[in-house]
């Protein structure tokens, strides 16, 4: 667990370009740099728009502690309660506005994005995530299990291109 951790945090700070003796990493005025991950766990309530879990809550938590000091400039979800909570606890340690985006038209909230400089942290979906990361034009490494809750994607876009490092995190997937 630590370990994971412990790469995460070192490949936010290579992706960012910060020290980790810094005092944390600012908004920068090159790529722009766009984290996503996929809900937190749920907690099944016979609805097809369930909260999520205690465990989604600790993930979630986790999320919100591995990236607060990332310089993100901006917080995007989709409009489920499961997305909403995942992004959350990030959106209220930092004081940034939850951004609501389509998951219908990914082409466009890429081209957004993609026109947004700064740093995104980006909730989504199983089917919604890995599509994104394609979007942006990074490698979305297959996709998303069913019970597969652990990937966070930091996709680095610049003039030249995209390019994706693939973090996992918090439990892992057992799959």
């Amino acid at each position: 667990m630590y370990r994971r951790a412990f790469l995460a945090v070192m490949a936010v700070l290579v992706v960012g370009g910060g020290t980790a003796g810094g005092g944390g990493l600012t908004a920068q005025d090159g790529p722009t740099v766009v984290y996503l991950v996929r809900h937190s766990e749920r907690a099944e309530d016979g609805t097809d728009d369930p909260p999520i879990s205690e465990a989604g809550g600790d993930r979630s938590r986790l999320l919100a502690t591995m990236l607060s000091d990332a310089g993100i400039t901006k917080v995007h979800s989709t409009d489920y309660r499961r997305t909403r909570a995942t992004a959350e606890p990030f959106a209220d340690l930092t004081g940034l506005t939850l951004r609501i985006y389509d998951p219908d038209d990914l082409d466009a909230f890429a081209e957004q994005l993609r026109g947004t400089p700064g740093r995104h942290l980006v909730v989504g979906h199983s089917n919604t995530t890995p599509p994104l990361v394609e979007a942006l034009g990074g490698d979305p490494a297959g996709p998303i299990e069913e019970m597969e809750y652990d990937r966070l994607y930091i996709v680095t876009l610049t003039e030249r291109g995209a390019s994706t490092v693939l973090i996992r995190f918090g439990a892992p997937f057992e799959g």
